[in-house]
């Protein structure tokens, strides 16, 4: 298993720390949260597939383990596709077709090693889950860092504000003071 923090790309290839966010300014910090937002939704629509292709391997395992069961000579419908079927006769449920992808097939000299590339391929997907929801974790805590960031922004924005607005203040009444002696003294 891959440490945290060693993949994803929120910024320039890396899961930014929450040390370099705060050297960005509000409208970086806006760019790069933006980004990773696509970057999570994107990894979502990818972990979403994922999870279609295995549910989509472990029914082609399930009618693997049926087709055992049949006995050689026995009627069947054969699917073409998801809504149309044939009527077959099973010759030899020993052979069988693996559909490998974009219209490719592959024949499997015996049931076990369809049944064992099936295991192979959910087991790869497995390990690409897991992976791609480590690193969809990881930009959702750099994002959350984001918000923090942000909200710290906007705080000291406040607090220079309210400073420069007691300064001015101060200066005002400094100034004011100083007329009232001028216009006393003159």
């Amino acid at each position: 298993m891959a440490s945290r923090g060693s993949k994803g790309s929120a910024a320039a290839g890396g899961i930014l720390k929450p040390s370099d966010l705060q050297k960005l300014n509000l409208d970086q910090l806006k760019a790069v949260k933006e980004q990773s937002d696509l970057e999570v939704n994107l990894l979502e629509d990818s972990l979403k597939k994922i999870n279609v292709a295995a549910a989509r391997l472990e029914a082609a395992a399930e009618a693997l383990n049926d087709l055992c069961l049949r006995p050689q000579g026995k009627k069947m419908l054969v699917p073409l596709t998801a809504s149309l079927y044939v009527s077959g006769t099973l010759d030899d449920s020993e052979k069988i077709l693996v559909d490998v992808g974009t219209g490719y097939f592959i024949e499997q000299k015996t049931m076990a090693e369809g049944k064992d590339y099936c295991a192979r391929k959910l087991s790869l997907l497995k390990s690409n889950h897991d992976e791609l929801s480590e690193v969809i974790f990881d930009l959702r805590i750099t994002l959350s860092l984001f918000i923090v960031v942000t909200k710290l922004w906007a705080f000291l924005a406040m607090q220079m504000a309210a400073k420069k607005k007691n300064v001015a203040d101060e200066a005002g009444l400094l100034l004011q003071a100083k007329i009232k002696q001028a216009s006393t003294s003159a």
